[in-house]
């Protein structure tokens, strides 16, 4: 596959769960509405593309990608090169109507269905998921230091070859984990991580903002619980960890994204 275009709407915040080779893991969709995971990209490229043009999710990009032979999940391929075309940035007028035309081209509604989905022979690694509820938020404490064999990962890397910054500085290890639990159209119940990069930003500006560690987190349920039920219409984008896929878990998925379009108003006829 060569000079692929893809709608880019996923970049992971990196976690020890990750594999090394998806320390920086970005996802997005095809013209034809199917999903794709590229990786690695190295931090150090996505940050010069960002101050140099400005990029951001949902750009469209063209890059030369190739299969991973080392991943069975379908969706998975590598950069050949990191020679990326910028093209147009999709905005949220009318709703995010543009946005909605590739992203829920294809979405699940039923956990059962995306898990038997996830299984041989189909392996569907990428998903956008609508909960018919979602009924809570949750924040767990986590470690505030990497684990020492990452720790040692990173340091022999080349991912911060063009930095020059302490990698312990340039992505800090966010001590707390976060949560939705939502229902499917069955009522089914669950309870998935969310690794998206928006969320851990969202987090340490507030913590920068305010001083105060409490706060900064009630602002982050504020934002992903009270603001975003009840005035957005939200999907959730998931993918599987190679990990717990290969492993066949119960649930291999996590929240790799937020797809959260403000809600259309039904104006009534009387």
């Amino acid at each position: 596959m060569l000079k692929t275009k893809v709608l880019i709407t996923v970049t992971t915040y990196p976690l020890p769960s990750r594999s090394y080779d998806e320390l920086v893991c970005t996802a997005g969709i095809l013209e034809d509405g199917s999903w794709i995971r590229i990786y690695p990209v190295p931090l150090s490229f996505l940050n010069q593309v960002k101050k140099d043009t400005g990029f951001k999710k949902y750009t469209w990009i063209e890059i030369d990608l190739k299969k991973r032979t080392d991943d069975f999940r379908p969706e998975s391929h590598s950069p050949t090169n990191y020679n990326i075309r910028i093209h147009n940035t999709l905005d949220t007028s009318n709703y995010w109507r543009e946005r909605k035309s590739y992203c829920l081209k294809n979405f699940y509604t039923n956990k059962n269905k995306l898990i038997e989905d996830s299984k041989n022979p189909k392996n569907i690694s990428l998903a956008t998921f609508k909960p018919s509820k979602i009924t809570g938020f949750e924040i767990e404490d986590d470690s505030s230091e990497w684990k020492d064999e990452w720790k040692e990962l990173r340091k022999q890397t080349n991912l911060f070859e063009d930095i020059n910054s302490d990698p312990e500085k340039l992505i800090p290890k966010i001590p707390y984990k976060f949560y939705y639990i939502f229902e499917d159209d069955e009522g089914i119940s669950s309870k998935l991580m969310i690794e998206d990069w928006e969320i851990f930003e969202l987090y340490k500006n507030c913590q920068r903002t305010y001083q105060n560690e409490d706060i900064a987190l009630q602002k982050v349920k504020e934002q992903y619980f009270n603001n975003f039920v009840q005035e957005k219409d939200i999907y959730l984008f998931l993918g599987t960890t190679m990990q717990w896929h290969r492993r066949r878990a119960t649930n291999p998925f996590v929240i790799i994204g937020v797809f959260y379009p403000k809600k259309e108003v039904q104006l009534s006829l009387f």
